[in-house]
């Protein structure tokens, strides 16, 4: 355990040791390319800002709101029907959305059941296995100018929901 310990401390410095070696040997001016770097990244900050304050406002409404709770009530009998277990409901819907929600959600979950119960890997195996989707598309088609998502968004979501459907799965199998 103390040897990773101690590569965890050294991974960052030393990579940026190797960028800088790599830089000098290349003659390349690394912290002006550096510099310059941070001005993208800063412009594109910029950018994505309008779209980070939407979304985030749209999952506190959500949250806040209720509308989540009576969502679960109305595909109660469908996810029982399934055989999905319903604890795992509020990730799988919030997950697309939001990471953060969901980390908070899936620690919840893990608190409440335990990370090595059926509920607790299925959960883990769907923190692993989706994407936060909505925001993931909003930033990067933001960025780039995309308007039109519409088969993207279809396309990621049904990914996401295999993803999740075949965590129940493979736990239900191995359990």
């Amino acid at each position: 355990m103390k040897i990773i310990n101690y590569l965890s401390n050294v991974a960052i410095p030393f990579v940026i040791l190797i960028i800088i070696i790599y830089g000098m040997i290349e003659k390349n001016k690394v912290f002006d390319t550096f510099c310059e770097g941070a001005k993208e990244g800063t412009k594109i900050v910029y950018n994505i800002f309008p779209t980070l304050i939407g979304i985030f406002l749209a999952i506190g409404v959500l949250r806040s709101s209720g509308i989540l709770d009576a969502f679960l009530n109305i595909i109660k009998p469908i996810v029982n029907f399934l055989g999905i277990p319903m604890q795992i409901m509020p990730l799988a819907l919030l997950r697309p959305i939001s990471g953060s929600a969901a980390t908070a959600v899936a620690t919840d979950i893990m608190k409440n059941y335990g990370v090595d119960s059926n509920i607790g890997l299925i959960t883990s195996t769907i923190m692993g296995a989706t994407e936060t989707t909505l925001y993931t598309i909003a930033i990067y088609t933001s960025v780039v100018g995309i308007k039109k998502t519409r088969f993207v968004l279809a396309s990621a979501l049904i990914a996401d929901f295999v993803g999740m459907i075949t965590a129940v799965v493979i736990w239900r199998i191995m359990s």
